[in-house]
């Protein structure tokens, strides 16, 4: 007998049923997306908000100049990229918010960032569609997206944010997706999103650290995949053994291999010395082209006479640093500054004297002498900046004075042997005031304003055991002395690679805010209680605020607390908790709108208080965007505190400040 014909109407209806990808609403949240992102993308011709920072940070992959940031480099390598390829030079400064860009070529990689905000719409709309089974849901989620101003807002500006949320959320539909291919595991379509998922894990460890909440979603929906297929008693141990590598292969292997190619990369474009040498070791700084240890030759052995910088081995410890500002009154005497400094300065060069020394600065040069040994393996020397006395007060500086017995410091060599020189970048030294007894350290913490936001150096005499405590001679300038090469000190890339993540690490644990910055706490956003400016301050600028849609981000905090009570009451009510809970997927307007419509009958009314539901929440979506849409496209006039001001009625929080 031969098969039954299957009707095409009754595929098309299943397809549907099970969550087809309905082109034609796709295309058309597509297009909305993008035509949301795009409009206006030129304004204002200026540089706006964090544009300051990745716009600097895209030049200086253009100009191949080594930086530091404490976020791993992907989002500014795809946004130098993006500069490069549309025209871009390099060249604008990218100094402060408000500098015009003229004639350089912005619009490259703000495109980028908007070309990638836009691809989210999509992205949620086709994850939405698979979890849920729901075009209404799929597109309600969509329209929220296309019509809130703050996303907007992040989209349209060279930012690493879009960015970001285009590698999390495609390894959430890349997750998705394979979990839909689950009947037919190792097709050519369950490695294809198996492997895109580990993909989007790379890109989006690649731009922030945050990326790791999603590695940490992917990972609890592998542990519970292979916890069900371990429990399918079908299923040989031998088949779990490839589910296992496959899921290591994917998941693990190739996302830990592109994200270290990323560094690579990294590492050989940025090739030429920049303002973030002082954040690394020496040796790592004598591979950039342009830094003063590159291809260098210096005397090898510490000398007294010599010209010295000082670099503290605690990561981004710094150089130690010396200014003419004093210390404020009230934390600790009245004397110059000594901090730590994480950039080259001419303020960072010392002198090195020996402690009986009768000659006076500058003929401090001289022939190499004979180092004085203490009983401890240790040299009493006598430390001066280049411009005066280190530790003397403000009237003992090097031209007028020689400073008193608090001058005095003692080298103390790690490991050392008797009879051995100090050698530069290799040798690990302590230095002792004589007199206290104290350690001289890098604490790592960020002085205030009064201390130029340098990092603190303390002395005491608990640090001994700490790299805080601990020094090397970088820089060494004496004709009096015989050269040596530094290639010798060559970093291999996986200890580059560890040392930059130890100093991301460092720099993200010191982030706090500057003093009299704006700052927003942690319940600020969700109920969208603060904006943030991106560009203009009075009613002369264009402005653009970051601001939420309002009706979208208050309607989100109603339908949260709906659902958890909605679930919570049917569970003890109806017992069908588990049962509704596994219905409510996707988006929660969806769920609670069907939940409602199910008390109805007959089935048309229903379908009519559904349908009208959700239109009901996209008009009010629109609606609402009508209202708000000037804080991404841009404000002219006054401010809405002024009743003059177009915006006046809509400033429904003192806390907005449009």
């Amino acid at each position: 007998m031969a098969p039954r014909q299957r009707e095409p109407h009754r595929d098309r209806d299943r397809d549907r049923d099970r969550g087809g990808p309905h082109p034609a609403a796709l295309a058309l949240v597509t297009l909305l997306s993008f035509a949301s992102r795009f409009h206006r993308l030129p304004e204002p011709p200026h540089v706006c908000w964090d544009e300051t920072h990745f716009g600097k940070m895209g030049s200086y992959y253009i100009n191949r100049t080594f930086f530091f940031d404490v976020h791993p480099p992907l989002g500014k390598m795809l946004i130098g990229l993006a500069g490069y390829l549309s025209g871009y030079d390099g060249t604008f400064p990218f100094q402060k918010p408000g500098d015009r860009y003229e004639q350089h070529n912005y619009m490259g990689m703000r495109g980028f960032c908007a070309f990638l905000g836009s691809c989210l719409v999509p992205f949620a709309y086709l994850t939405v569609l698979e979890l849920s089974k729901s075009l209404p849901a799929a597109l309600l989620t969509a329209f929220i997206l296309i019509f809130d101003t703050g996303c907007i807002t992040l989209s349209q500006y060279i930012l690493l944010d879009p960015i970001l949320m285009f590698f999390l959320m495609g390894a959430v539909l890349s997750m998705v997706k394979c979990n839909s291919c689950a009947d037919r595991p190792f097709s050519a379509s369950w490695w294809f999103w198996l492997s895109l998922t580990g993909v989007n894990l790379a890109g989006a460890m690649g731009v922030k650290f945050v990326g790791l909440f999603v590695v940490l979603l992917v990972g609890l929906n592998t542990i519970y995949d292979l916890w069900d297929l371990l429990g399918n008693l079908s299923l040989s141990l031998v088949m779990f053994g490839k589910h296992f590598l496959a899921r290591v292969l994917c998941l693990i292997v190739l996302p830990l291999a592109l994200y270290t190619a990323m560094f690579a990369v990294h590492f050989t474009v940025l090739n030429k010395s920049g303002p973030g040498d002082g954040f690394f070791s020496s040796a790592f700084q004598s591979q950039l082209i342009g830094n003063n240890l590159h291809n260098v030759s210096v005397p090898e052995y510490l000398a007294y006479g010599s010209v010295v910088t000082m670099k503290n081995l605690r990561m981004a410890g710094g150089y130690l640093h010396s200014h003419w500002h004093l210390y404020p009154e009230g934390i600790g005497a009245r004397q110059q500054q000594v901090t730590a400094y994480l950039h080259k300065d001419l303020n960072n060069l010392w002198i090195i004297k020996k402690h009986d020394s009768d000659t006076e600065y500058p003929s401090w040069i001289r022939e190499r002498e004979e180092e004085e040994q203490g009983e401890a393996g240790s040299i009493l020397i006598y430390i001066v900046n280049v411009y005066f006395v280190f530790g003397s007060s403000p009237d003992c500086t090097v031209e007028n004075g020689t400073g008193d017995s608090n001058d005095f410091w003692r080298i103390e060599v790690v490991g050392r042997q008797t009879g051995k020189l100090i050698k530069v970048l290799r040798s690990q030294i302590r230095l002792i005031h004589v007199a206290t007894g104290c350690i001289l350290g890098s604490s790592g913490k960020t002085l205030p304003k009064w201390g130029w936001e340098q990092v603190e150096v303390t002395c005491t005499p608990y640090l001994k055991e700490t790299p805080n405590s601990l020094w090397n001679f970088e820089d060494h300038i004496n004709p009096k002395l015989p050269n040596i090469s530094l290639d010798v000190l060559k970093p291999s890339f996986a200890e580059i690679l560890l040392e930059s993540h130890m100093i991301m690490i460092q720099g993200n644990n010191g982030l706090k805010p500057k003093d009299n910055e704006v700052t927003s706490k942690p319940w600020h956003w969700p109920i969208n209680y603060q904006g943030l400016r991106f560009s203009g301050v009075n009613e002369t600028d264009y402005r653009v605020y970051l601001l939420g849609n309002p009706v979208i981000w208050w309607l989100n905090l109603v339908t949260i607390g709906l659902y958890f009570l909605i679930t919570i009451c049917t569970a003890v009510a109806l017992k069908r908790g588990v049962q509704l809970t596994s219905e409510l997927k996707g988006i929660t307007w969806d769920a609670l709108l069907k939940f409602c419509a199910g008390f109805l009958s007959p089935s048309t009314t229903a379908r009519k208080v559904y349908g009208g539901g959700i239109l009901a929440l996209v008009l009010l979506i629109l609606y609402s965007f009508y209202l708000f849409h000037p804080l991404s496209y841009g404000m002219v006039g006054p401010m809405a505190s002024d009743p003059r001001s177009p915006m006046a009625g809509l400033r429904w929080m003192d806390s907005w400040d449009f």
